[in-house]
């Protein structure tokens, strides 16, 4: 009878560490990119520290050297345990900013917060979060990322927020190796979904907002959207903002998806 192969999954499940555990020791030397860590209650001359490259320092480094030298202590926070030739992985940037890194600690998932966005950009929005640690960095320890800013349909993210303006936002998930917070603004908003009146069988008129490959997607309500697929167009065009007769085919809130078709 042998023995049932191991899970990877569960192995690394059991590598892998909740953020906060940090642990102190002396660099050792350097592996290429890499520093090696002599680990506290290490025995002499056998480090079991590692801290990859980009673990390092919030700055741009060219080899571990340029930031650390043999004998320095640090403090790093463990990322995994059982690493490369069974060597702990640490995050010295995770500690680098000591105030940083004890402030993203004290936020939780769903915790509300308030702060200002400082920056907007096409690819999401930075927040200076009430009471943060200036960031090394970053325009704000918060970040937003563009599907977490509304549920409304937009073009820019400059179209729902601006610099300067005041937001409360819930906490999705603090990031210690990255020094920031993933927030969402739609958190804190009413989920059109749960409001939704229309039904199966109803006949409406709506602008039609996207003409992909497969069809075309018409306004049913403010916030949501149903798809006429291109089977049921019967080779008829359409156009972003047509305002087409649909009729409701099914809704499916699971997946969040209304289907539609043509009603004449």
């Amino acid at each position: 009878m042998t023995e049932p192969t191991p899970d990877p999954l569960d192995r690394l499940r059991k590598c892998l560490v909740a953020p906060g555990e940090v642990l102190t020791g002396a660099v050792a030397g350097f592996d290429g990119g890499d520093a090696l860590v002599l680990l506290d209650g290490d025995a002499p001359g056998l480090p079991s520290g590692r801290v990859p490259q980009h673990e390092l320092t919030w700055r741009r480094v060219r080899h571990p050297s340029d930031v650390l030298t043999v004998g320095q202590r640090i403090r790093a926070e463990v990322t995994m345990r059982g690493g490369p030739a069974g060597r702990t992985l640490l995050s010295a940037r995770a500690c680098e900013d000591e105030a940083l890194h004890r402030f993203l600690l004290g936020l939780g998932r769903g915790d509300v917060i308030e702060g200002t966005v400082s920056s907007v950009h096409r690819f999401g929005v930075f927040v200076r979060i009430d009471g943060e640690p200036a960031h090394p960095v970053y325009a704000g320890t918060g970040f937003i990322n563009v599907p977490q800013l509304s549920w409304s349909r937009f073009e820019d993210p400059a179209d729902v927020v601006a610099p300067g303006q005041r937001i409360r936002a819930e906490v999705l998930d603090p990031d210690t190796r990255r020094g920031q917070v993933a927030l969402s603004l739609k958190a804190l908003q009413d989920d059109p979904w749960d409001r939704l009146t229309v039904g199966a069988g109803d006949v409406l008129a709506g602008p039609v907002t996207m003409v992909v490959p497969f069809g075309v997607f018409v306004r049913v309500d403010p916030f949501v959207e149903g798809l006429v697929h291109s089977d049921e167009l019967a080779g008829r065009s359409a156009e972003v903002g047509q305002e087409l007769r649909v009729r409701v085919l099914e809704v499916d809130h699971g997946r969040r998806r209304v289907r539609l078709g043509l009603a004449g």
